[in-house]
């Protein structure tokens, strides 16, 4: 795949439209061959009234598994989190194959290739976008977006054409969106975030919490 042109909500495995991701993914298939080493799917129900937006693939994690923030240190506080809310149901064993199952619920990233260094650039995100919002546009019960991270933010903010100025990221704060939805901010559950206390476990449920009560004052 060289260029977009039907609008679609998944890229194909062996997308190509970043030229340094594709080099990345494909050196790192050198190594493992039997990793997923591809664009990662969303996972989830296009029923969901909650979208979580992640930054991209861990290379030990997502990129390995083939599931986004499977295998990583970030699903083990993603994961039982989900379960605890009532958004996940079944044993997560870091595997795509441990029959995990999502509730209402849809994960996804802003750029689906895993970057160098967990660091996606500029273009990179760019071109991740029209998958994006493709994505957005096909959850039509879509009413809570938890994003995990300035990049997943800001993933949203501009494809919704929104003014970054305008949605100033910030831990556990709400930003309505144009079109009734609304958005959480979330400090990305990484091992680096929890390690040195800027996220707490405490504080990642805080955000769901909230979602839970917002989605709760939509179905009464």
């Amino acid at each position: 795949m060289t260029r977009q042109q039907t609008p679609i909500a998944e890229p194909p495995a062996d997308c190509s439209l970043c030229p340094r991701l594709t080099a990345f993914r494909r050196a790192n298939q050198d190594v493992n061959p039997s990793w997923f080493n591809g664009a990662v799917p969303s996972f989830g129900e296009e029923s969901a009234a909650l979208l979580i937006v992640g930054l991209a693939p861990g290379l030990k994690g997502a990129n390995r598994t083939g599931r986004p923030f499977t295998g990583d240190y970030a699903g083990d506080l993603l994961y039982p989190t989900l379960v605890k809310f009532g958004f996940g149901q079944g044993d997560y064993q870091a595997s795509a194959d441990d029959g995990f199952t999502l509730k209402n619920c849809m994960i996804t990233n802003a750029v689906r290739c895993v970057p160098p260094q967990n660091k996606p650039i500029g273009a990179e995100i760019n071109n991740c976008r029209p998958f994006f919002a493709e994505r957005m546009k096909s959850l039509p019960n879509l009413k809570v977006i938890i994003s995990l991270g300035r990049i997943a933010h800001d993933q949203v903010i501009r494809t919704i054409g929104g003014k970054l100025a305008q949605f100033k990221f910030a831990h556990n704060t709400a930003h309505t969106l144009p079109e009734g939805q609304v958005m959480l901010n979330s400090y990305h559950c990484s091992r680096y975030n929890t390690n040195t206390g800027r996220l707490t476990t405490e504080m990642f449920e805080d955000v769901f919490e909230k979602a839970t009560e917002i989605l709760n004052s939509t179905t009464t």
